[in-house]
């Protein structure tokens, strides 16, 4: 008796561990996803192009993100998670040397594309083998544990990154990321166990991307789809390519305060899930709590877009733009109100019959990182012709329209035969 409590204490140990270091593979996805909030100008300056051209040349990134997502996952059910994990990681050391060796848009641009697909499977990786591991109880807990380890790199590349790019330049970054990872390749090696590989679908990535879409769009799941598309995108974008701009620009504050201030906003939405989903738990209404949090989200991006100056609440407060301050609680408040994404993966599963729970999560993680790269790619051309206030109005408008037509299509709510 003694002998199996032991061996199931050594296992249960085993298997956290391993889940760790696929974590901190995600974990150093989200460093590299949001290196661009803290050094956009930087970059721009040294391709010799505008920093609204540099922020739509970015998109490569989540673009190529969103299209490797059905390849990889077919590739776990096929060689398993330790080997796709290595593999991954060896791409994006790669990427994350080839976007630091980059002298032009161009070489950016490559680099961008290696580093999106090489990092499309590190959440998923984590994910799975909690999966196949967890009972659904304790694979609740740590796919929140797992998001908010991940959430921990957006917070590395606030302050400080921003103290390394003013010291260093904008590539040590990615210097630094390379590094991180070969250790947490190193780390995977040797602590994620070799698992026999599940052949649970033998159709090709194509034919499996078409089904995932033909569900995506289907009546049941079609308002939580129009909400993913704008729902992560938002938090993303937000806290990956403009928050660090406006600050800057538009605030005046040096690189370093704004990295406080997106520090903040990173910890906002580390904690953010957690809280939903007390919160989820204690109200059970989870559709109402879903589109509320997101439509209070809506405006709180729209009253910071309008504390610019010559916009309205600064006008009404009688002062030439809003205090950093303002700014500051606005971004630990949306931080807050956006983090209820989870909950989408969790009624995509009660909208859903069993036998297409899977592909339903997978339209969902779709939709959420497709709505990241358009959202990224189009707020570029918004930035371009009217500025960064109209950027996060813009923003806002997709996220409240998004609510919107989620509460439309969420009631009645069919089951898939």
């Amino acid at each position: 008796m003694t002998t199996a409590a032991t061996h199931d204490a050594g296992a249960t140990r085993a298997l956290i561990f391993a889940l760790l270091a696929l974590a901190c593979g995600h974990m150093l996805s989200t460093l590299l996803r949001t290196i661009p909030a803290v050094s956009l100008d930087l970059m721009a300056a040294d391709f010799g192009i505008e920093p609204q051209a540099l922020a739509s040349l970015t998109s490569v990134y989540p673009f190529a993100f969103a299209a490797a997502q059905i390849p990889v996952g077919a590739a776990m059910d096929r060689f398993g998670v330790r080997p796709v994990s290595l593999s991954l990681l060896a791409g994006t050391v790669v990427g994350a040397i080839a976007s630091g060796f980059a002298t032009g848009p161009e070489s950016f641009a490559v680099g961008q594309g290696l580093l999106g697909i090489a990092t499309s499977g590190m959440l998923m990786c984590p994910m799975t083998l909690a999966a196949k591991q967890l009972s659904a109880a304790r694979f609740g807990l740590w796919s929140g544990a797992i998001l908010s380890i991940g959430n921990i790199g957006m917070l590395l590349s606030s302050s400080p990154l921003a103290f390394v790019v003013d010291t260093c330049g904008w590539r040590a970054g990615f210097w630094i990321s390379a590094l991180g990872g070969i250790a947490v390749a190193l780390a995977v090696f040797l602590l994620v166990p070799s698992q026999p590989a599940e052949h649970k679908d033998e159709s090709s990535p194509l034919s499996q991307m078409i089904e995932v879409l033909r569900l995506g769009l289907s009546r049941p799941l079609r308002g939580l789809i129009a909400l993913a598309l704008v729902s992560l995108a938002t938090s993303l974008v937000l806290r990956g390519l403009w928050g660090g701009p406006w600050l800057m620009q538009v605030k005046g504050l040096s690189r370093v305060e704004a990295g406080n201030q997106l520090g903040a906003f990173t910890l906002a939405m580390i904690a953010g899930p957690l809280v939903i989903g007390m919160i989820d738990r204690r109200l059970g209404r989870r559709r109402a709590l879903v589109a509320g949090t997101h439509l209070v989200g809506a405006l709180l991006l729209a009253l910071m877009a309008l504390g610019a100056p010559r916009y309205a609440i600064s006008v009404l407060s009688g002062v030439a733009v809003m205090p950093p301050q303002y700014d500051l609680v606005l971004f630990v408040l949306i931080g807050l109100a956006t983090s209820a994404q989870p909950l989408l993966f969790g009624m995509s599963r009660q909208l859903v019959d069993a036998q297409v729970a899977g592909k339903a999560l997978a339209a969902i993680n779709l939709a959420f990182f497709l709505g990241a790269a358009l959202m990224q790619s189009i707020t570029g051309a918004v930035a371009a012709f009217a500025g960064l206030p109209a950027v996060l109005l813009f923003m806002a408008a997709m996220l409240g329209i998004g609510a919107l037509i989620f509460l439309v299509y969420t009631s009645p709510r069919p089951t898939i035969e």
